[in-house]
């Protein structure tokens, strides 16, 4: 874009977008054309998301066994962290086959109305929620948890969450935490479950339960 469209987009003053621009720019996260007053971004952000250690590590781990998990469940998963109020899909694996329903990476979930975000906040200790959450940047923590409070404890209780998706119909979200050492989730493995014709009642579903379960619980011991 250019400065003046830049101006134009932001509402904001030249004299305030010059300013910006020239410190972005002497930063190396945006480039101007040879030429010309256009700008784009450089490929700094990227690298600096990619060099995040907690995150690459657990992706490491993690990958491999979501592939595995894909292949022999025939169900796609992917891999939850909370994140400026949201949650994160930062790691994603699909089955092998003529078609798949994948979740997209980058994607962000709502925390308090999806599989993956209530399943992050029940394995928080009940007393150290409301303080997770404004950790986590999200706003007016204790409205939303006295809305889904009965419902965390039976997830807590059951040791994950299945139940309906929160944005398609017809599909079954199956949540597993991954934990650290002190019992609370910093990531959450999810299988978004879709009943295919030779499934026979909920027999596939189980096992696909009991895998995930397997599988974060490989994980949290790793940590």
């Amino acid at each position: 874009m250019t400065r003046t469209e830049i101006v134009r987009e932001m509402g904001l003053s030249p004299s305030q977008i010059f300013r910006m621009l020239e410190r972005l720019v002497a930063r190396g996260y945006v480039a101007r054309s040879e030429g010309g007053d256009r700008y784009s971004l450089t490929m700094k952000m990227f690298l600096l998301a990619n060099r995040h250690p907690p995150t690459r590590r657990l992706i490491a781990q993690a990958q491999p066994l979501m592939d595995n998990f894909a292949h022999e469940t025939g169900q796609a998963c992917h891999l939850v962290v909370p994140e400026a109020g949201n949650g994160l899909i930062v790691a994603q694996a699909s089955p092998k086959g003529h078609w798949e329903f994948r979740a997209r990476v980058g994607g962000e979930l709502d925390l308090y109305t999806t599989g993956s975000g209530l399943t992050l906040i029940a394995f928080q200790r009940p007393e150290r929620r409301v303080q997770a959450l404004e950790y986590w940047g999200c706003k007016q923590p204790e409205q939303h948890l006295a809305e889904i409070g009965a419902h965390l404890e039976e997830i807590r209780a059951a040791g994950f969450r299945l139940g309906p998706s929160g944005y398609l119909v017809g599909v079954t979200d199956i949540s597993a935490p991954i934990c650290d050492p002190g019992g609370e989730a910093f990531a959450v493995l999810t299988c978004a479950f879709i009943e295919h014709p030779a499934d026979r009642d909920s027999e596939a579903r189980s096992k696909t339960l009991a895998k995930l379960l397997q599988l974060s619980a490989e994980l949290s011991c790793s940590r």
